[in-house]
């Protein structure tokens, strides 16, 4: 079984410090925090994606081989994240036999290959999207806000989908995002992040059912889930 621990991950610019993280990942956790408070900066860096101008060191720890290949990435808008003019087959990197294995297991069925990402609706593109990188037979699956562009059913749909991936292909999960009811039963760890730094973790219900920072308080506040989450 992978563990996979990120010792050390610092992004500065112009000698201001940004981020400033260490943490562990052991099977699906939540990377929770406002606009600005460097989530998108702790995805970039683990992806080698940074911009020149930040100064950045990262240092991941694993018990077997691990490396850039080994993570796929879910981004948070799949209208933009295909290309337009290109069919769906056309798109994975892989031979038909996992397109079709992958297809399956998000759900769709092989007519979606000789279309255009254009005669897809938005929760089948973003089932698109998720089909892509686990035919890529990933061990740790980044995810970036990829409910934000869905309704409220397909969001439901696409989490139940996520969530039973990662249990049936032994995924680890990082999953990015401002919105907290989203992860509530899909992750089991949570971080809460604030100008880069870790303020708060946990077991995902231990920090939300007994959160001990105020900004924690007012991102769950915020989210208006703290009630709906209690009487769960």
């Amino acid at each position: 079984m992978l563990e996979l621990k990120i010792n050390k991950l610092y992004i500065k610019h112009n000698n201001k410090e940004l981020v400033n993280l260490s943490f562990q990942i052991n099977k699906t956790m939540a990377l929770i925090g406002e606009s600005g408070s460097g989530k998108s900066l702790t995805l970039k860096s683990i992806l080698n994606l940074l911009p020149t101008n930040l100064e950045s060191i990262i240092k991941i720890e694993s018990n077997e081989t691990f490396d850039k290949k080994d993570i796929g990435f879910i981004p948070q808008n799949p209208f933009t994240s295909l290309s337009p003019m290109t069919k769906i087959g056309k798109q994975f990197f892989c031979d038909e036999e996992k397109k079709h294995k992958s297809l399956e297991l998000v759900g769709l069925k092989e007519f979606v290959l000789n279309r255009f990402p254009s005669q897809l609706s938005g929760g089948q593109l973003q089932r698109v999207v998720i089909a892509i990188a686990i035919s890529q037979n990933p061990k740790l699956l980044l995810l970036d806000e990829p409910t934000t562009a869905l309704d409220t059913k397909n969001k439901e749909i696409i989490l139940n989908l996520l969530q039973n991936l990662a249990k049936d292909l032994d995924l680890k999960i990082l999953y990015v995002t401002h919105d907290i009811y989203s992860i509530k039963d899909l992750c089991e760890d949570i971080i809460i992040l604030k100008n880069g730094k870790i303020i708060e973790s946990g077991k995902t219900k231990d920090v939300l059912s007994n959160p001990k920072e105020s900004y924690t308080i007012e991102l769950i506040n915020s989210n208006f889930i703290n009630k709906k989450f209690r009487e769960t």
